[in-house]
């Protein structure tokens, strides 16, 4: 079957299910749980049974992946072919999260030898670290790592920090600055001692501008309070760049660099992740890089029905696509899983935010919803009431813990039965003789129960994924997280972009770079259109002439 022949089926079941709702489904299908929900290694669920598809849908989406060769761009993907087609490169992250005998090849290179040769060198610094072996310029123990970067040289290592608070003994209290905004790393310096202080930058060319900036004004900090000679043993760079590295202060034993083939968003496992062993560990970060690649091993050779990766991505399809649904919202019911949602609004809208194919065509049909979300149950508070009764609807996705990671009085089930009662209400909603009874039960008269009714109406039918995992510890919290690297990577090809690239950081990069100059008054200032002209004027009278 062709693409297109199969795109058309599509569309044809998503007409047949417009107006069939979630609670006929159930009924018609007793099984749907049974039938529609996957277990990875005995420790992640993912239920997809709330979603408002059935078998027959189910099987037109599995025949679009075949008819997009979702397989073959999976093996293209592992085989170290150049999927990043515009910038003409591989995207070898999971070599990354490798064992020793795994075998990557980029464009001949072995990439896990490579990765390896890095990694060790980390182990040891960590080590040496955490052993106190390397200390500060006054021979202070370290006690506090600041990790300088943005995107994905900080999104990622931030939720993985947050998110393993509750595991294990922390070496090192971790802090993230990422904005530009001077209060930013003011704020995380004064709770810290400069002597007790390792400042970790991250810039594989070591000249992203926010980042550089951030680091020259840390530098001075250190500088001011222990002298220049303080800076080797307090900084650590994660960059390719060695020549700039040196000429900022950092000896080159104190550098960790990357391949090309390593994207920002999808370069935690690395180097950007040293922020995470030295918080936590050697063996923590060694434990989340396991988790990655048992779920590598599953996108990788699993079959397509099977593939929780596929099928992730197949159901966003659908919902995008076929239903029209333009956004899609993330409620991790884990209070430390609060940055995931940062992380992921980076790692699935850079990625898949594209208009055109990897042809330079236009697309023809919506791409990557717009992602947001915050942990529940928060979030209930919230924005809970539009998603149950709001004009939009907006599909939801859970995750959730069977166990908890610290001494629980009873807030955990709590916690759960909050999770799972959502996606029941969103899925069936609660009909008018129920709400009727309810009202009555209450005691109100029949004209205040008549009034009241609209308001009380819940039509349910609002589609959900659950993700249902053991307990977030390292390993797991590594699985979920190469799970969604693989499910933007499939969307990537269901869709026919590259995943890879983004360009689209570029072009407002640029222009603040020129509007930098001239609030500093080193260049002339250019016509622009008359808001940015009124607005850069009003700059100049509230805030000065700038840095000079």
């Amino acid at each position: 079957m062709t693409a297109a022949a199969a795109w058309q089926q599509l569309e044809a079941e998503g007409r047949r299910l417009e107006r069939r709702h979630l609670r006929e489904l159930f009924a018609t299908e007793p099984d749907r749980f049974d039938r529609l929900h996957r277990v990875f290694a005995d420790r992640l669920l993912v239920d997809v049974s709330k979603q408002r598809i059935d078998a027959q849908a189910l099987a037109a989406l599995w025949a679009f992946a075949r008819a997009r060769d979702v397989g073959g761009a999976i093996a293209r993907l592992f085989a170290g072919a150049h999927v990043n087609v515009t910038e003409d490169r591989p995207a070898l992250h999971m070599a990354l999260r490798a064992r020793p005998e795994d075998r990557f090849l980029a464009d001949g290179e072995d990439a896990t030898a490579a990765v390896w040769a890095v990694r060790r060198r980390m182990e040891a610094f960590v080590d040496a670290v955490h052993a106190g072996e390397v200390r500060g310029a006054t021979g202070e123990r370290l006690t506090d790592v600041v990790h300088i970067g943005i995107g994905g040289s900080e999104l990622g290592p931030r939720a993985v920090c947050r998110a393993l608070a509750p595991w294990g003994e922390l070496r090192l209290r971790p802090h993230f600055v990422a904005n530009v905004d001077p209060q930013a790393l003011a704020l995380v310096l004064r709770a810290c001692d400069p002597a007790r202080t390792l400042v970790v930058v991250v810039s594989k060319t070591f000249t992203t501008q926010e980042t550089m900036a951030n680091a020259r004004a840390a530098r001075r900090w250190l500088v001011e309070r222990l002298g220049e000679a303080a800076v080797a043993h307090h900084f650590v760079a994660v960059s390719s760049a060695l020549e700039r590295v040196r000429a900022f202060g950092i000896p080159e034993d104190r550098s960790f660099g990357f391949r090309a083939w390593v994207g920002g968003r999808f370069s935690l496992w690395g180097p950007v992740g040293l922020v995470i062993a030295l918080a936590y560990g050697n063996r923590a970060f060694a434990e989340l890089l396991e988790g990655a690649r048992a779920m590598d091993q599953h996108v990788r050779t699993a079959p397509l029905e099977d593939n929780l990766a596929v099928l992730l991505a197949l159901v966003e399809l659908w919902n995008r696509d076929v239903l029209g649904l333009p956004t899609r919202v993330v409620v991790p019911y884990d209070s430390t899983l609060a940055d995931l949602v940062f992380h992921l609004q980076q790692l699935e809208m850079e990625s898949n935010g594209k208009s055109v194919t990897v042809a330079g065509e236009p697309v023809g049909r919506p791409t990557v919803p717009v992602v947001w979300g915050s942990p529940g149950t928060d979030g209930q508070h919230a924005y809970f009431q539009m998603l149950h009764q709001g004009t939009d609807v907006v599909p939801v996705e859970i995750l959730v813990a069977a166990q908890s990671r610290v001494a629980d009085d009873g807030r955990h089930r709590m916690l759960v039965a909050n999770a799972l009662a959502q996606a029941e209400a969103l899925a069936f909603g609660r009909e008018d003789a129920e709400a009727i009874k309810e009202m009555e039960r209450a005691g109100l008269a029949p004209e205040v129960i008549a009034r009241l009714l609209p308001h009380r109406r819940f039509a349910g039918n609002r589609p959900s994924t659950v993700l249902l995992v053991r307990r977030f510890d390292p390993w797991t919290l590594g699985a979920l997280l190469a799970l969604y690297e693989h499910k933007v990577a499939v969307l990537g090809a269901l869709w026919g972009i590259n995943s890879f690239d983004q360009f689209g950081v570029e072009l407002g990069k640029q222009l603040a770079g020129r509007l930098l100059e001239e609030l500093a008054g080193r260049l002339q200032p250019e016509r622009h259109d008359s808001s940015t002209n009124g607005l850069m004027a009003m700059v100049r009278r509230w805030g000065g002439d700038g840095e000079g």
